[in-house]
């Protein structure tokens, strides 16, 4: 019997289930990245803070964004946002990779060994993202890849 697919989705009076653990990860992977921070009443901190963020100025040159409206109510718990690069690994403590990777600690527990790169290519204006790690059940290799494309 295969994974629960996630989002829920009921089919037949049943949950529907995927064919293997890896898509059901992939799934809830992009689930997390792509719901903002702070839109899940139940848990506030579930989603990826990157997205809380796409009517924000980006600067190409410097690979951050800029903060539109400095000192609106409701992102005082998301200071320090404006001062992280968009490309970087989840090593760098000053990037969104690193929110990343603690969002998927945090919420995909199949997952171990976590790390995350983000790249920013100017010519496609897009985001490149990977995600690695070993799944927990078998320690088999673990690749997820996305993309985010910038906006103007």
């Amino acid at each position: 019997m295969g994974s629960i697919s996630i989002p829920l989705r009921i089919e037949k009076g049943r949950l529907l289930r995927v064919e293997s653990e890896k898509e059901s990860v992939d799934r809830s992977l992009a689930l997390l990245m792509s719901t903002p921070c702070r839109s899940t009443v139940s848990d506030p901190d579930y989603g990826f803070v990157f997205n809380n963020m796409r009517f924000e100025i980006f600067n190409e040159n410097e690979g951050v964004v800029y903060d539109s409206a400095p000192g609106r109510d409701g992102f005082e718990a998301l200071s320090g946002l404006y001062d992280k690069k968009i490309s970087g690994t989840s090593n760098n403590l000053k990037t969104f990779s690193a929110d990343l990777k603690a969002a998927i600690e945090s919420y995909e527990k199949r997952l171990k060994r976590v790390s995350v790169g983000m790249n920013y290519v100017r010519q496609e204006r897009k985001i490149h993202i990977s995600v690695k790690g070993k799944l927990a059940s078998t320690g088999e290799s673990y690749q997820y890849l996305s993309v985010i494309n910038v906006w103007k």
